[in-house]
């Protein structure tokens, strides 16, 4: 591998703590003997963006026994940053710290003379035991005119695997079918209405391989027991107008971006979203982009017609293919496994492991075992 070039970064578990409950299937993942819900359910993947969370005191007692990989408690980094294993390299480094030394092989020239050393993308796993809190993120447009930041937080979610022990069918909520007015929204919150928060709404049935996007402003809440992909733009702005989920009641500081109920009721869209507009604006089907090989092919999940904030595509792989790519993203295994040859070096690939392909890889080859799906995850256009 030439000087220009940039290793594949292989990425380990990075466990995060949040105010639900859930990682079980996290645990089962990376091996765990005992595998349980906790207040770990998600893995930040090539993160460089720090969580906001409360403080130790705060939290300790709902979270007594970390989940956390030995990696994870060898290597401490800042809440949601990513350690990531370059090639065959066993020692972990901080991602950010390494874009910071050289970001151009790994994300690209223009990426670069746009963003920065920022992928400006996030993606996590997901693996709620617990429907979450009633939430709500702002717009780019919002976080950057009055909350001083530089990304709101659109997201998207791609649904990997459903709990088998579900005592009902998976579903999510995304915009309310109902809205309430600004006044009556106070009121519900203020009160801790539930029941009549949840009126609002109603389940919108979910299956695996399906892709949605929630777009800023618009208020959701995953259902328990999906295990999904959440790719997003790099921040941790929320508003989580539910206060108390599986025992753990959120502090003020945990609810309203420090800003206060009222600041917060401008982010939320109180258009109606019936199921005809969740169907068209929310779900997004794959649509056939290009073949990598006779019988490998890529679709489209998400381009620059559904948002502006990063690209999702996924790769069908059904024989060995060679590829070299121009862009950066974050691939994951959803499907299948196989290896994957770079500069000499071949790596496994087994469900759910996680790759970062830098922009500057040079060709790389992918030999699936017998059949391999891969997620790519990619920041937005420069």
């Amino acid at each position: 591998m030439s000087s220009s070039q940039a290793p594949l970064l292989r990425l380990p578990p990075n466990r995060v703590w949040r105010t639900y409950l859930g990682g079980r299937e996290l645990d089962r993942l990376s091996g765990a003997s005992s595998p349980a819900d906790t207040h770990f359910p998600e893995d930040w993947i090539a993160s460089t963006t720090r969580a906001v969370n409360p403080p130790d005191a705060t939290r300790h007692a709902s979270a007594p026994n970390s989940p956390l990989s030995a990696l994870n408690s060898q290597f401490a980094l800042p809440e949601g940053l990513s350690p990531v294993l370059h090639g065959s390299d066993p020692t972990p480094r901080n991602f950010a710290d390494v874009l910071a030394a050289d970001p151009v092989p790994y994300l690209g020239a223009a990426h670069v003379a746009r963003y920065g050393a920022s992928p400006q993308l996030l993606v996590k796993f997901l693996d709620p035991s617990i429907r979450l809190h009633f939430q709500v993120h702002p717009t780019a447009a919002f976080a950057q005119k009055f909350l001083n930041a530089p990304s709101g937080k659109t997201e998207a979610y791609h649904i990997l695997a459903i709990r088998d022990d579900l005592p009902h069918p998976p579903y999510l909520y995304l915009g309310f079918q109902r809205p309430p007015t600004r006044d009556q929204l106070r009121r519900l919150i203020e009160t801790q209405d539930i029941a009549g928060l949840e009126a609002c709404f109603d389940k919108i049935p979910v299956n695996v391989g399906d892709t949605l996007i929630v777009p800023g402003g618009v208020p959701h809440a995953l259902g328990p027991g999906l295990l999904l992909a959440e790719i997003m733009e790099p921040s941790d702005l929320v508003v989580r107008f539910e206060f108390e989920r599986g025992g753990y009641t959120l502090p003020e500081s945990a609810r309203f971006m420090n800003r206060g109920l009222e600041f917060c009721l401008d982010v939320f869209d109180l258009d109606p979203w019936p199921a005809n507009r969740v169907l068209t604006e929310a779900f997004c089907p794959p649509r056939r982009a290009r073949a990598l090989g006779p019988d490998s092919y890529q679709d489209t999940l998400i381009g620059l017609e559904r948002t502006p904030c990063f690209r999702i595509r996924k790769s069908h792989i059904r024989g060995p293919i060679s590829r070299h790519d121009s862009e950066c993203f974050v691939g994951i295994v959803t499907a299948g496994s196989g290896s994957l040859t770079v500069g000499g070096e071949t790596h496994a690939l087994r469900p759910f492991d996680k790759i970062f392909v830098p922009a500057a890889l040079g060709p790389w080859q992918l030999n699936p075992s017998p059949t391999l799906d891969l997620l790519e995850c990619l920041p937005p256009s420069a």
